[in-house]
């Protein structure tokens, strides 16, 4: 059962609790903004100058900014799209289009290719919040002294590899600290605004909407740019909705308006404060916020806040991996568990070394937080697009909203995305095309394997002798038969190869014969009940179909035990499981471009075997190879 059921259950003391820790792992990345966002405005590349009006027009568009798509958008109306309590682009590409609901194939397709291309951008999101986020609290010690400033990126550098190192550990054992000390940023977010909101109190006026329209008209098409800055308070909405599972809606919402947003507001009211009384300190308003005995203090802290947010991105990545790889979008890759409670503490070595790695680069290729300011956000906007488009599918067709109702709700969030995103892409030639390569290049990667697996179960069926045909053949009744049982994973419903190959090498059948098939549903989580389906098919034949979860990872031998069908025993010592290898060759038959083939084939060469993925005994597997051409 989700946490967003299961929390609904509890008490209010289980609820707070909940919300404390979704403190420092949904609201991570979200609440570390205030380092770079606001600076960004007035001193980035599209600074603008800091004169009073200026500031409270930036600061009008920041508030409505959050109330409109985190407090709305996301809070009150993207939530609602859960698909069994789990959130994500990829759940809710999956609730947009249910596999068991008849649809046009190019329309489904077009759903799955958008999905898609939405959790590619996220990729690049998780390569550089760790490091402008790291990058911007280091940079907070030249504000202390400009001693400093000759170590700020190898400090950066060996904080991420250090990140990237305790990964393999699980996050069990510093989560516990993550809600108590993201309360204390949070606390000290706010008491820092107020310091100085208390010295010029006005700024609050800019809650008025009026002063952001003021700051369009005044400023043209550079106020247009600045929108690409004030987007960076709003970088972790989606993030918001892909942890949404871990604590429940409930939870993610108490933290929000009783704690995040009133800390967030104040502020950043109070680095509006801080400009309009001294505009030079638009260079790194947040830190000059600060006492000066306090600022090595607020270093560490801001260290240690942006940590926990860029742990929220990578542990993101390894759950939007696993989805993606239970989809069918990607190869089986190596996953570890971190914790023996929670299934969704995952480790993928894999993707940890590629994180840490573009982390690196582009920590030593950018140099300072003002320049990756330039590559965040274009990515994000993006995926909320995405997620717009997608939403309206799912009121549309899951929830029978009228197209009224449904198109003004959509045209509202579109128009907003919209905005952001023009205002972002003009940053795409000072490093906003790094995330776009980055996506461009996952969204290649994952759409080859997804065709590729489906021209290769074609090439398979096109070969495969049906199985009725296979048992009625007289010559199987006079095979001699040996103790035990033999289990065929197979795909599909004709007879597995690696059965006939075995026929055909050592001329015997076991006593018992299990045509196994492993099926990922587009729901996160498959209850016990439907988990299993056994059928005799005669000539002491089953088939089982085993059902899992875009969620959870498939162990077949713990599915197996609890099998209880009458004719059929599974002993686990008696058992042997027979798995067909298929060794690639492209070829020019219709299909996939010819590169493509040879990109899956390679894919297909290194991905996690099936032994492992599917927790098999290793010394109870016989493979057997094939050629095909694809």
């Amino acid at each position: 059962m989700s946490s967003s059921h299961s929390s609904e259950k509890h008490g209010s003391g289980y609820i707070i609790t909940l919300s404390l820790a979704a403190l420092g792992v949904v609201y991570g990345d979200i609440g570390t903004s205030p380092l770079y966002a606001l600076r960004e405005c007035f001193h980035g590349h599209y600074g603008i100058a800091p004169s009073p009006e200026n500031v409270l027009g930036v600061l009008s568009l920041i508030v409505w900014a959050l109330i409109i798509v985190v407090s709305i958008k996301y809070l009150i109306f993207i939530v609602r799209a859960d698909n069994r309590g789990e959130g994500g682009i990829l759940a809710l590409m999956a609730l947009a289009s249910p596999a068991t609901e008849p649809k046009p194939r190019s329309r489904k397709w077009l759903l799955a290719l958008t999905g898609i291309f939405g959790a590619a951008l996220l990729y690049g999101d998780g390569m550089i919040t760790p490091a402008i986020s790291v990058l911007s609290a280091v940079e907070g010690l030249k504000v202390a002294t400009p001693l400093f400033e000759p170590y700020v990126k190898p400090i950066t550098i060996v904080i991420l590899i250090g990140l990237f190192a305790v990964q393999s550990r699980g996050t069990a054992s510093v989560g516990a600290v993550f809600g108590p000390v993201t309360m204390i940023w949070f606390l000290t977010l706010a008491l820092l605004g107020v310091m100085h909101i208390m010295e010029h109190p006005t700024v609050f006026a800019a809650i008025n909407p009026m002063y952001g329209a003021r700051f369009f008209m005044a400023n043209g098409w550079h106020g247009f740019l600045i929108l690409g800055s004030v987007f960076l308070v709003v970088t972790g909405g989606e993030a918001l909705y892909a942890d949404m599972g871990h604590f429940g809606v409930r939870p993610i919402r108490l933290a929000w308006f009783t704690i995040v947003l009133p800390a967030l507001m104040l502020n950043y009211f109070g680095q509006g404060a801080l400009l309009i009384a001294d505009p030079s300190a638009a260079e790194n308003p947040f830190f000059r916020m600060a006492p000066t005995w306090a600022l090595y203090p607020l270093v560490v802290l801001s260290t240690m806040a942006t940590v926990i947010a860029s742990q929220a991105l990578i542990s993101g990545a390894f759950s939007l991996t696993r989805q993606a790889v239970q989809l069918g979008y990607m190869p089986r890759v190596k996953i570890e568990h971190t914790s023996s409670r929670e299934i969704g503490q995952i480790y993928i070595p894999a993707v940890n070394r590629a994180l840490m790695f573009a982390c690196i680069g582009l920590v030593l290729g950018f140099g300072s937080s003002s320049a990756l300011a330039a590559a965040y956000g274009i990515s994000v906007t993006g995926t909320m697009m995405i997620t717009t488009m997608l939403f309206y599918v799912v009121t549309r067709e899951r929830w029978k909203w009228s197209r009224p109702a449904a198109l003004a709700l959509a045209a509202v969030f579109l128009a907003v995305d919209i905005a952001f995103f023009g205002a972002n892409v003009v940053k795409i030639v000072q490093g906003g095309w790094f995330p776009l390569v980055v996506a461009a290049a996952i969204f290649t990667l994952m759409t080859t394997w997804k065709s590729g697996r489906r021209v290769l179960a074609k090439r398979l069926k096109e070969s495969t002798l049906p199985i009725e045909s296979f048992l009625s053949d007289s010559r199987v009744a006079s095979l001699a038969r040996v103790p035990g049982t033999a289990i065929f994973m197979f795909g599909s419903k004709g007879t597995p190869p690696a059965l006939l190959h075995n026929i055909k090498h050592n001329k015997v059948l076991h006593r018992q014969n299990v045509l196994l098939t492993v099926q990922t549903e587009e729901v996160p989580h498959v209850t016990e009940e439907e988990r299993i389906t056994v059928s005799d098919i005669g000539h002491d034949f089953w088939r089982i179909v085993l059902r899992y979860g875009f969620m959870e990872d498939p162990d077949i031998p713990a599915a197996l035990r609890k099998v209880q069908t009458a004719g059929l025993s599974l002993k686990h010592m008696e058992t042997t499981y027979f798995l067909g290898r298929e060794v690639l060759i492209a070829t020019k038959k219709p299909g996939m471009a010819i590169w493509r083939e040879r990109l899956f084939a390679w894919m297909s060469q290194n991905s996690r075997s099936a032994t492992s993925f599917f927790q098999l005994p290793p010394n109870r597997v016989v493979e057997l190879g094939t050629q095909v051409e694809i």
